[in-house]
């Protein structure tokens, strides 16, 4: 794999804007955040069918991301128990400073619309984002500078788009497990944030796997090569820990089995 750029995998978790939600709700502006969000859900679900929020609408409660360079991997997570949301934004806006690739699943869907409707919402510059000298830039929807994993394997057809989980487990993959993304909201409000920043992690790192698949498919690395960054990975996933000592990653660990 001949690596020009750093690869910046990410994946972001969220929690319904509250404050948002009752300037654009006055009926609910009263009322505390419980019952609030009772409320804002309880008008979603009746305006959508379900209580997937309006993009604008999602706080990022977590944002994780991997970081590869010259073979070496960094995993990182920046969430609100430790820094506000503008903080998380303007940290992670940084890294664009470097020109990475940037991938994610189903990012062009959500991840990246959520992370410029934040950083409207808290006046934030990413210059970043939008200029990457003579190529297309990070938002151009079928240039290599973002390959949101999910899009470009759905052909662009929002018929064919698949689940993170089914394409991991396809691949041997860990997967998600028995956690998804409607447990985000009482992990944040029983203050798991140990639970969910591994969550989001393991996104992260089913991305990057799925990714190195994807350059195979392409042509864009040999196989040998893929399969030494994938023993790579495992060893470096093996060497994370939480702060008690325990590993951090262990399901993901005893369930990546990759077909022979």
């Amino acid at each position: 794999m001949n690596q020009v750029a750093p690869i910046l995998v990410f994946d972001i978790e969220t929690v319904p804007d509250l404050e948002t939600g009752k300037r654009l709700h006055p009926s609910i502006s009263k009322l505390d955040d419980g019952d609030a969000l009772t409320a804002l859900i309880a008008m979603r679900q009746a305006e959508a069918g379900n209580d997937f929020m309006r993009l604008p609408l999602h706080k990022i409660a977590c944002l994780s991301f991997l970081w590869v360079e010259h073979g070496q991997f960094t995993l990182k997570s920046l969430s609100l128990n430790e820094m506000s949301e503008k903080q998380i934004l303007t940290t992670f806006f940084r890294a664009f400073a470097k020109k990475p690739i940037l991938v994610s699943w189903n990012g062009s869907g959500f991840d990246i619309p959520v992370l410029l409707y934040r950083a409207l919402h808290h006046k934030i510059s990413a210059p970043a984002l939008f200029n990457a000298a003579h190529k297309p830039d990070y938002l151009y929807r079928y240039g290599e500078m973002h390959i949101d994993l999910m899009d470009k394997m759905s052909l662009h057809n929002g018929y064919n788009k698949q689940k993170l989980d089914t394409i991991a487990a396809l691949c041997g993959f860990a997967g998600k497990g028995e956690m998804d993304g409607s447990q985000v909201v009482p992990m944040v409000q029983a203050g798991e944030w140990e639970k969910l920043t591994t969550y989001c992690e393991s996104d992260v790192l089913n991305t990057w796997l799925i990714y190195l698949r994807w350059l195979i498919l392409m042509g864009k690395a040999d196989i040998e090569g893929c399969e030494m960054l994938s023993r790579h990975t495992q060893d470096f996933v093996a060497s994370l820990v939480n702060q008690d000592g325990t590993l951090r990653h262990e399901r993901f660990l005893e369930v990546w089995q990759e077909p022979v």
